[in-house]
């Protein structure tokens, strides 16, 4: 997912700026993330990147929700959220998602988020960080090692692809509408 590349027009050069979410920022965010965590690249992946899921985000934890941007362009975005369980005096913080333009990665853009996305959990009082990722996704796993994240552990998920299903029951159904050709009654 990480490219070589530099920011064109020597954006490299212009600072970074972190700062919280605003609601004019959901649509850039939601585009980014689109191009970014793409569902034929990730057909496992438990939490699908949709308009909802980022709106849900921005509408309950909108503190937990931080943008990159240079230039008034986003560049990035980190996306989390907040657990507290019942008879536990911990609180836990979930980034869910973290992501930057391809064009500007390997350049401290996601350190520079998720420093401020820790900063903001410390601040909540969170004792624990949680992220998760693919197994096969190096890059970020060697990304999250660096921030100080440790002591994976194997979580396995299954996925069932119930497309064939779907049409099959379509065609069902479609046909109890339409009467079926087979239909002698």
């Amino acid at each position: 997912m990480e490219t070589n590349s530099s920011p064109s027009n020597g954006a490299r050069k212009e600072p970074v700026k972190i700062r919280q979410m605003d609601i004019d920022d959901v649509a850039q965010v939601f585009h980014l993330g689109e191009r970014l965590f793409e569902a034929e690249s990730m057909p496992n992946l438990y939490r699908t990147w949709d308009e909802f899921e980022v709106i849900e985000l921005f509408n309950g934890d909108t503190e937990n929700c931080l943008v990159a941007e240079v230039k008034d362009e986003i560049i990035g975005f980190a996306l989390g959220t907040t657990i507290s369980k019942s008879r536990s005096a911990w609180k836990y913080g979930h980034l869910i998602w973290l992501g930057v333009d391809e064009n500007y990665q390997r350049y401290g853009v996601a350190e520079k988020l998720f420093l401020r996305f820790r900063t903001v959990m410390l601040g909540q009082g969170v004792r624990m960080l949680i992220v998760d990722t693919e197994a096969e996704n190096l890059s970020a796993l060697r990304f999250f090692r660096k921030m100080g994240f440790g002591g994976p552990q194997q979580h396995i998920y299954l996925s069932l692809n119930l497309a064939a299903e779907q049409q099959l029951a379509k065609k069902k159904a479609a046909e109890l509408i339409n009467g079926s050709p087979k239909d002698d009654d």
